[in-house]
């Protein structure tokens, strides 16, 4: 029989309990000044975040779905219109193309970093393609110069899932930097993660700016005054600070994590697993330690066995699930992102492991894998 799982795929409570006295103080002061929405610790934090992340302008939101349904929407993208994404990823990025009325179109990923290939995008542009959405998968940039150049190309709005990445880098500049916008999520488990639902839009145009700040309040541009169709997604206030006392510590759990990665890279290096590639000029934050192993199922449930929780993300590539049966692709379409699906396993890498855990969970990983092989 399973023992209990003693080191958790994420561990909330930890953060938590950590920063118990500065969070309740934060919101005790939110309570006290009775200012609930788009509040001084919103406006705050928009700033905070963009400066971290290079960009110009913060646009929160009350999701990371909606960051991106605004971005696509802030950019002119609608029914009739093709985006070309992944299909290795949460289902988020495609539901949101489809939210504001466009078609995704997928392309196959990079087999070593779990990215979108630059050169299938490439080749599945068509006369309808208005953008192209990549995702930073586990915290490491996508090829950002390929798929600017691809961009520029071809007259093609271009706007990046960050909801993993939040300070993850490519030489030197952070996501907000790249593209026409980024989009965050701040999920409790996210590396910046709040106590609810919550994320960000990251741009460095004004007038972009300005039009997602009006989307995102029901299309209101003054005083009750309404030029486009918009939503009601605005990051309360609560949330907004909570976020700024963790703003305080994020480059410090984002190389705690890096830190655990190395180690287990260097611990596991010689097992027959691929580890984590992290691509030159790239910072990976390591939202998700993700291995691949051929024998993925069996190792997950041999880890669990020695009270190690792990995590697959994601155990089916987005075309192959039946609310998307209707964009017409089958089996075999994307063999890298379905090879993926099958091989992929996260570890635990969050900042709060000790090094006594990231050793247990090491040990573990290597004691189950000689079981297997």
């Amino acid at each position: 029989m399973a023992q209990p799982i003693a080191i958790p795929i994420a561990n909330p409570r930890a953060q938590y309990t950590a920063l118990k006295a500065e969070i309740d103080e934060a919101v005790a002061k939110v309570f006290e000044g009775c200012h609930f929405i788009l509040g001084e610790n919103v406006v705050l934090l928009e700033q905070e975040v963009a400066d971290y992340c290079d960009a110009k302008y913060g646009i929160a939101v009350n999701s990371g779905t909606d960051a991106i349904v605004i971005a696509l929407a802030a950019n002119g993208i609608g029914p009739g219109d093709e985006v070309i994404t992944t299909p290795f990823t949460f289902v988020a990025t495609t539901e949101a193309i489809m939210i504001v009325g466009a078609r995704p179109v997928y392309a196959d990923i990079d087999p070593d970093t779990f990215n979108l290939d630059p050169a299938d995008v490439e080749a599945r542009i068509t006369r309808n393609t208005k953008a192209i959405l990549p995702v930073h998968l586990y915290g490491q940039c996508a090829d950002v110069e390929a798929f600017e150049r691809i961009a520029s190309k071809h007259g093609l709005k271009l706007i990046y899932d960050g909801a993993q990445a939040i300070g993850s880098t490519f030489k030197g500049k952070g996501i907000g930097a790249y593209g026409n916008a980024s989009t965050l999520s701040f999920f409790p488990t996210k590396n910046l993660g709040g106590c609810g639902d919550g994320g960000m839009v990251l741009v460095k145009d004004v007038a972009l700016a300005e039009r997602c700040k009006a989307l995102r309040f029901h299309g209101m541009d003054g005083n009750y005054s309404y030029q486009i169709v918009g939503y009601c997604s605005r990051l309360d206030e609560l949330q907004a600070a909570i976020l700024r006392v963790k703003m305080t510590r994020i480059r410090d759990w984002n190389a705690a994590r890096a830190a655990n990665a190395k180690y287990y890279i260097e611990a596991l290096s010689d097992l027959p697993l691929k580890l984590p590639h992290a691509e030159p000029d790239n910072y990976h934050i390591y939202h998700q330690f993700t291995l691949r192993f051929h024998k993925r199922d069996e190792l997950k449930e041999k880890l669990a066995e020695k009270g190690i929780g792990s995590a697959v993300y994601y155990p089916s590539p987005l075309h192959l699930q039946p609310a998307y049966e209707s964009l017409g692709y089958n089996l075999g379409d994307f063999p890298q992102a379905e090879k993926a699906a099958r091989e992929v396993l996260s570890l635990p890498v969050f900042p709060e492991l000790t090094r006594a855990e990231v050793e247990a969970v090491a040990g573990a990983v290597r004691e189950a894998v000689g079981e297997l092989i």
